[in-house]
């Protein structure tokens, strides 16, 4: 008999929510507004069709194939278990920790400010390191217990955002947001594809799956909850900031745009709430990013793309993945410069959800799923994609070359230690009719 799964419906959108309202938004929001300008709200929507598309795939996969490593079991009954779904897996398990690492680099700017400014510096670094290990610690304890904190957490947080929205809706000064202030289309799909990452965390649900309660009726509506309200969030969100702050200071004020543009209609203690809310926002993505992240790189040692030592596993949980994830995490946080780096995190994620989306296409009958909305998804993942490269091309071709090591890493990993060692990957699910 099948064990009961110990997350509940809530607890799900939770994860999905503490996943996407997360760093992002307030670590690069200035430059998706240095792109979309007046029309920033457009670009959000963008993006959140790109991600409501792909979760529609997400929701059937997981259904289907409920498992602990998600997208990488996903790609593998699609593709094979050949190089492609080798090197993307790994793919996946990079652009995990480019997230975490901006999230927590988040945290500890955002922690910093309220230090002195000559001892800012010092603080950002020893914050970075807290939140990174205080939630590897948390997500040790095990997965009701992610739940729960995520109920919490995402419940604080977006109770701030809401005050920020709703107060300052009254404030916002409509001739900064008219068509005539927008950027042109490309650069709005620019815009949006940038800030991409803040929507990329849904599909932590589908890692969560095997511990979902109900998952047929709760996997679909747990998607389909926290992208739609995501969705609505952002735009409200960006429309309140670039409705009260002019673009040219919301540029400036860089990663803390959003606790700026709260001065206007909420002074001082506006700015201090909404880092209350970045603080909040950026742990909760690192609990629920660190839950599915330590499951990914459990299912992909398990598989044969990393070494074992992940696959052993201690109080039947992932802990090697989550130390392993910790320590590379804490490297690139504490030593890279994340703004370039998270304009490839979303490039990242657009490649990876276009090939979810083909996997729903090729399975379709299995996952019972209408084919053309996952065709319509791979398309809108490619344009938005090429869209945001060639832009980034133009501007920041340094961006590219970043992006091309880290597929081309990906991929060379993969051959080379599937040549070494032979192994031929098992994908989880084998001649299983799990929900016949």
């Amino acid at each position: 008999m099948k064990k009961e799964g110990s997350l509940s419906y809530w607890s799900v959108v939770s994860i999905g929510i503490g996943g996407m309202v997360g760093g992002g938004i307030f670590a690069v929001l200035g430059l998706a507004v240095q792109l979309g300008h007046g029309g920033t709200p457009i670009a959000f929507a963008l993006a959140g069709l790109i991600a409501l598309l792909t979760s529609y795939s997400y929701a059937r996969l997981s259904v289907k194939y409920p498992n602990q490593g998600g997208t990488v079991e996903f790609l593998n009954q699609g593709f094979g278990t050949g190089i492609f779904t080798g090197g993307m897996n790994i793919l996946l398990w990079i652009s995990y920790i480019v997230m975490l690492s901006l999230y927590a680099y988040a945290f500890g700017s955002y922690g910093s400010s309220f230090f002195p400014a000559s001892e800012q510096i010092f603080w950002k670094h020893i914050l970075i390191c807290f939140v990174i290990l205080l939630f590897t610690g948390l997500n040790a304890l095990g997965a009701t217990f992610v739940g729960k904190t995520e109920e919490w957490i995402v419940g604080l947080k977006i109770s701030i955002l809401l005050i920020f929205v709703s107060v300052g809706l009254w404030t916002v000064n409509l001739q900064q947001v008219q068509p005539s202030t927008w950027s042109n289309f490309p650069e709005l799909i620019a815009g949006g594809m940038i800030i991409f990452l803040a929507y990329e965390g849904f599909e932590l649900i589908a890692n969560a799956s095997v511990d979902v309660k109900n998952p047929k009726k709760n996997l679909p509506r747990a998607f389909y909850t926290a992208v739609l309200f995501v969705i609505g969030l952002y735009i409200l969100i960006s429309f309140v900031t670039v409705g009260n702050l002019q673009v040219v200071d919301i540029v400036a004020a860089k990663d803390y745009a959003l606790a700026e543009s709260a001065k206007p209609f909420l002074g001082n203690g506006g700015f201090i709430l909404i880092a209350i809310a970045a603080l909040l926002s950026t742990s909760s993505a690192i609990n629920a990013t660190l839950y599915g992240t330590a499951r990914v790189s459990y299912i992909i040692a398990k598989d044969g793309e990393l070494p074992k030592i992940i696959d052993k596993k201690v109080w039947n949980r992932p802990i090697e993945g989550l130390i392993i994830t910790m320590v590379i995490t804490l490297f690139i946080a504490n030593f890279f410069d994340l703004s370039s780096i998270s304009v490839m995190g979303s490039a990242g994620f657009l490649l990876i959800f276009a090939a979810v989306n083909a996997t729903n296409v090729k399975l379709y009958k299995k996952t019972i799923s209408q084919r053309w909305i996952s065709i319509f998804g791979v398309i809108v993942c490619l344009i938005a994609l090429t869209v945001l490269l060639l832009q980034r091309a133009l501007t920041s071709p340094s961006n590219i070359i970043i992006l091309a090591i880290m597929i081309g890493f990906s991929f060379i990993i993969e051959a080379v230690y599937k040549k070494i060692t032979g192994r031929i990957i098992q994908p989880i699910y084998k001649n299983k009719n799990l929900n016949n």
